[in-house]
């Protein structure tokens, strides 16, 4: 977060005719590569997404070539929200975790 922001690094919003399109940008890091992201996800006032992507980094010389594994969950509502609605099941879910060896 940025000055109480959330940061927007690596996601596009689009607002239109009443629906917000979410979608998330390739990184060009982290294993595995994920060259082909999901589409973009739309959603109407009121719903919100979900979306995991995990990663597996490979730190030869910092750590004598350990493992260092990142899981990111996006939740993101469109609309006015009350306290509690990240706690529920979302409108959208996409699911980009993949089996990291």
């Amino acid at each position: 977060m940025r000055n109480g922001n959330p940061d927007r690094a690596g996601v596009m919003l689009t607002e239109t005719e009443g629906r917000l399109r979410v979608e998330l940008e390739a990184t060009p890091w982290g294993a595995p590569r994920r060259w082909r992201r999901p589409p973009a996800v739309w959603l109407r006032y009121g719903e919100w997404v979900r979306w995991q992507v995990n990663y597996r980094f490979s730190w030869p010389a910092a750590r004598g070539g350990a493992w260092s594994y990142r899981l990111d969950t996006l939740n993101l509502a469109y609309g006015p929200t009350t306290v509690d609605v990240f706690t529920g099941s979302p409108t959208r879910h996409v699911d980009e975790r993949a089996l990291l060896r």
